[in-house]
């Protein structure tokens, strides 16, 4: 009985501590996966005026991106060893927050400090094979991917840039990131497709501008011009 009731509570432990690291995967910081743009907007003070629209169709897919370290310049507070964190999202939902972290302040710590750190939050790292392909991520060249955090909700992933040795930390939901990944392509495809007419549109557009200036210039000109 005391062995089964000792079992009973081990699984408790267990199935708690998995559910607070399900948890913790979909949050960076102060950053929830799902979050609006708006939201994360506040949260940096970064206006969303400021934000890039990738795609429009079939679904609104926008980039913001904020240095953190610039606006704690002045605090008391150790700068921030973020450089740069670009938040990805989906139809108004945060789905990927890219981290590039501060050289300078990554200088004299290895891959397995950094994977301590990170685990200290989302728990044991996944070490992937040697040659094994990263997630396909944007800004910058593909890096060596070092370690691998996740479940079936989300997804951590610490690449290492060889030269200049540079870390990223890459934090993704695992359905939306692949709504946008879908997304993106078919937009792209569309975009090929409307290509010729847009181009024939733009001609004509231009063609209609050009006519209509002449006809302007004509007006402005020809009641005064004396042979």
């Amino acid at each position: 009985m005391i062995h089964r009731i000792l079992l009973a509570c081990a699984l408790v432990v267990v199935s708690c501590a998995q559910t607070m690291q399900a948890q913790d995967l979909l949050q960076y910081r102060e950053f929830r996966l799902g979050a609006t743009l708006t939201s994360v907007a506040t949260l940096t003070a970064v206006t969303p005026a400021a934000v890039t629209v990738l795609h429009q169709r079939p679904a609104l897919l926008q980039d913001l991106e904020w240095r953190p370290r610039y606006v704690s310049r002045e605090s008391a507070i150790a700068p921030d060893p973020v450089d740069r964190m670009v938040f990805s999202f989906y139809n108004d939902q945060l789905y990927r927050v890219v981290v590039d972290y501060e050289p300078r302040r990554t200088e004299g710590m290895a891959q397995a400090d950094l994977m301590a750190a990170i685990s200290a939050t989302y728990g044991v790292a996944l070490k992937p094979a040697l040659h094994a392909n990263p997630p396909e991520v944007q800004y910058g060249d593909p890096d060596l991917l070092l370690a691998t955090w996740g479940n079936a909700e989300s997804t951590l992933a610490l690449f290492r840039a060889a030269y200049p040795v540079r870390y990223r930390l890459v934090v993704q939901a695992a359905q939306l990131a692949t709504l946008a990944k879908t997304a993106a392509a078919e937009s792209v495809r569309l975009d090929l497709r409307e290509a010729p007419q847009r181009e024939l549109e733009r001609q004509q557009k231009q063609t209609d501008a050009d006519l209509a200036a002449a006809e302007e210039a004509k007006r402005v000109n020809l009641p005064g011009f004396r042979p």
